[in-house]
């Protein structure tokens, strides 16, 4: 075989593999979380309360630490907020909550951002808000001395706060948006992914030449294509670099509901299964921990961690002898609390055994009033139908060998031996 034969046959085993391969990324600690490919993908949003709001700040963080948020991400628009990030912070380590937190300076907030980071774990800048360029309708274009001298602004109003994230050990996020890229990058490469790419390596290489690598990037953008496009394509530029610094993945402005559920799965779901992204946040217009279980349902649902129970469950058909939408809500109101288990509820035996097999537990129907039971493959009884959940519970309750519930993953099996 040539080794081009050898190169498409490995890259055909990819593409058909069950299990997802993450890009490598080096390891960025955000306060005691660590992110990139040794870890598991985290899960973070933002709370919404005014950060001079002390009180209601420290509640929203609560809310989401109760959750199972693992970053939570707060704006700092001013001084005052920023100094009141600390009292937020003071009061979570009274209350012995560790959640790390995340500063979001826009707006040349250099002395925000020096002021701030001595209260957060990472300070998150947006590249296309750090240095006001006015827009000039005359322009005909951008010169290289022009793009020259942006930079080195940027480089003098950037370096003091590098340095001071270097010497406290913090992280830094260059969040790029599609919605505010800087009027250098629109005019020279457009409302693009390409100007957001390149928007994101000029500072990578800034970081770079000051020796600073404790970086996250985001590429957000509101639609999903255009969010996909960015961020493939710069994974693809720092790869071909040599920088190997996590993602963080989100589609900006989703929207609520069931719609922006399914767009940021659209959009979040489709890196995952690439292999890109190390933390992610799915940006609904509802309260934000809302947004935790659909975190860790794309996750769970792509096999890159497991934080809940996982029903599996046949859409039912004519086969199907008793309510199989009633008996998959009993099982979940009874079984919901456990973490990382498979309960398989399936309508009758045509594909029920073989759909299930890789189930921790099964629910099968065998005929009209009969239930059958399952540990994985082995059937373990059958019992009349109007008792078939009680004796589902009770198989699992009797089985179990770990039953507390929790925000975190089990890298291990809580499954006995069907010995």
């Amino acid at each position: 075989m040539s080794l081009t034969q050898s190169k498409e046959v490995n890259s055909l085993s990819k593409r058909y593999s069950t299990h997802i391969e993450r890009r490598t990324t080096r390891t960025v600690m955000v306060g005691d979380v660590g992110i990139g490919s040794e870890y598991p993908v985290r899960v973070q949003s933002m709370i919404n309360e005014d950060t001079m709001d002390i009180e209601n700040s420290y509640l929203a963080i609560k809310r989401l630490h109760d959750v199972g948020c693992e970053i939570v991400r707060l704006t700092v628009p001013s001084l005052a907020h920023a100094k009141a990030v600390g009292d937020i912070k003071e009061k979570l380590i009274e209350n012995n909550i560790n959640t790390p937190l995340v500063a979001d300076v826009h707006h040349n907030g250099m002395k925000i951002a020096m002021e701030v980071a001595k209260h957060v774990d990472k300070v998150r800048i947006n590249p296309g808000l750090f240095v006001f360029e006015k827009s000039d309708p005359t322009r005909t274009e951008y010169t290289d001395e022009e793009f020259e001298t942006i930079k080195n602004t940027i480089l003098k109003r950037f370096t003091p706060l590098v340095e001071v994230l270097k010497s406290e050990n913090k992280a830094l996020r260059i969040g790029v948006n599609h919605g505010s890229l800087s009027e250098r990058m629109l005019f020279t490469y457009g409302d693009t992914p390409l100007g957001m790419t390149e928007s994101a390596m000029e500072f990578v290489k800034i970081c770079d030449e000051l020796d600073f690598h404790n970086i996250i990037i985001s590429m957000k953008a509101s639609r999903a294509p255009v969010m996909l496009a960015a961020y493939r394509m710069i994974a693809d530029r720092l790869d071909a670099e040599g920088y190997n610094y996590p993602l963080h993945l989100g589609v900006t402005e989703a929207g609520d509901g069931d719609y922006g559920r399914i767009k940021s799965t659209a959009g979040i779901g489709t890196l995952l299964a690439e292999g890109l992204g190390d933390t992610i946040r799915v940006s609904l217009t509802e309260a934000p921990e809302k947004e935790i279980p659909v975190c860790y349902s794309i996750l769970q649902s792509l096999g890159l961690r497991k934080t809940m129970v996982e029903y599996i469950s046949c859409p039912s058909c004519g086969r199907t002898l008793f309510n199989l939408e009633e008996v998959v809500d009993k099982v979940r109101n009874a079984t919901s609390h456990l973490t990382g288990l498979d309960i398989a509820i399936m309508g009758c035996i045509v594909n029920g055994p073989g759909e299930m097999a890789d189930a921790d537990y099964g629910y099968v129907g065998k005929g009209k009033g009969t239930i059958a039971l399952y540990r994985r493959k082995e059937e373990i009884k059958r019992v009349p139908e109007d008792e078939g959940v009680d004796a589902l519970i009770r198989l699992i309750k009797d089985c179990l060998l770990y039953t507390s519930p929790s925000p975190r993953d089990l890298s291990t099996s809580r499954m006995p031996s069907s010995a």
